[in-house]
Parts: structure tokens; sequence; C-alpha cells
């Protein structure tokens, strides 16, 4: 576990917080296994009904935290505790409910279309600029975002990495529910509550229906990203956007 990742169980439901503020809750390699560790136990315990994912501070997430990431970046090849996380959050039978504010980069949004329900406060934004880092898409996102927003919306936000809002993402269906500023946290409530006051097996049968048909697909999918998205990591293009990026950040600082 990490001092980054708070995990709380609140009776039925497990909550979790990246718990990152002061760096906008930028995903560490350590935050990725304890996710991937948590929502693999929560899915073997059948008294967990219910798993909130939010951020702290005043953003989701930043996406990566690309220093570390690249630091930690085994050379053999081996698995990596992000797919872990993702291929977890593919096959997670229990509802999954994100709590979106402030931005959600990268795998900030790419990890929302696993989940159940999403509610996001007025004002969130949505980006994926992986194009831009020399990167492709991950958790079978380049699959996902043209079933549910068309393969032109998708081009937009994943071939030229524009950002969008709420009001886009309820459109195209990444959001179930928007907040005013100030309501998340009891818009949140209000949605598992109602979901807590569900019969759970039922519950539980109906979710599995919603993704079962999906499954083997997205799986396919992220597979074949991961592997595209490794061998970038070592090409030329990516290393020097990475710098790139961190110059450009050091120059706003």
């Amino acid at each position: 576990m990490t001092e980054h990742l708070l995990v709380e169980r609140r009776g039925a439901r497990l909550a979790l917080t990246m718990n990152r503020p002061e760096r906008r809750n930028a995903i560490t390699v350590a935050m990725y296994a304890a996710l991937a560790d948590a929502i693999a136990a929560a899915a073997a315990d059948e008294s967990v009904r219910v798993i909130t994912l939010e951020g702290a501070g005043e953003d989701f997430t930043a996406g990566n935290d690309l220093g570390d990431f690249m630091n930690e970046l085994p050379q053999d090849g081996s698995d990596i505790p992000v797919w872990r996380l993702l291929r977890a959050l593919a096959v997670n039978p229990v509802p999954l409910v994100a709590a979106v504010h402030g931005n959600a980069v990268g795998i900030g949004t790419t990890m929302l279309f696993h989940c159940d329900l999403v509610v996001a406060e007025d004002g969130s934004r949505f980006h994926m600029p992986f194009v831009d880092l020399g990167l492709v898409p991950e958790a079978a996102s380049s699959l996902l975002f043209p079933r549910l927003a068309g393969r032109r919306a998708a081009a937009r936000h994943l071939l030229l990495g524009e950002a969008f809002g709420v009001v886009e993402a309820e459109r195209y269906g990444l959001v179930s529910h928007s907040a005013a500023k100030g309501e998340l946290g009891a818009t949140l409530e209000a949605v598992v509550a109602a979901l807590l006051a569900k019969p759970a097996e039922a519950l539980r049968l109906t979710q599995a229906l919603l993704r079962g048909r999906d499954q083997a697909d997205v799986l396919a999918r992220m597979e074949l990203e991961n592997r595209h998205f490794s061998e970038r990591l070592t090409s030329d293009g990516v290393k020097g956007a990475i710098q790139a990026f961190f110059a450009a950040r050091a120059s706003r600082a």
C-alpha cells in the first residue's frame, strides 16, 4: 500500500481516494499497484457491494506521474502495475462509481470507461493527450470511446487530443450524473445510497450482464494497446516529448 491511496471500508462500500493533492493526484507506480490490489480484493469479497473512486484536492488526477513511471519501468518487458490495474477494472464484478472534479488527464479519463457510473462536477475537464506524448491510448479506450461517442468524436479527443467538459462527457455517455459546484459529494452519496438499497445479488448479476458481452474484446484490445504503448515508451519520439513536457512545466513554475 501507499500513503497516496486512501482505502477505507465504510460498511458495504469500499472508498478509494487518490491522495496526492500536492501533485494533482498524479499516479505513481505504487499507487497503481495499490489500486489494483484494492479492486482485486474487493472483487473477491462478496460483502463489498459498491466501490467508489475519488481524488483529493482540486483535481481527480493529472494522470501518470511520468517521471516516476519512466524511472520504475522494468527493462525485461514484465507486467507492470498499471496493466494490472486496467485488467482489474475490466473484470471487476462490483459496481464502481467515480466522482470527478477538476482535471481528469490521460488514464484519469480512460479509467472512467470501466466505471459503471460517473458523477462529474461542473467545470471538470477530460483530456487524453497520449499522441502529444508520442504514445497511444490505453484502457481499451480506442475501442470503448468510439462505441460511446462515435468515431469522429473519438478522433477529436484521441488523435487531436482536444480536452472536453462535463456537458460533452454527459452527451458522449462517459458521465452518468452531473453535479453543481460544491455538490459533488452529496450527489455521489445519493448515488451510492441508491445502489446499496438495491438487492445485492440482482445488482451484481445486472452489472455482470452489462459488462459481459464486451469483456473479451476489451481485454484483447487492452493487450494490443499495452504492447504498442510499451514499444512506444522506448522510442526517441516519446523521450523527446516527455523532455519537452517537463521543460514546459518548468517554464511555467
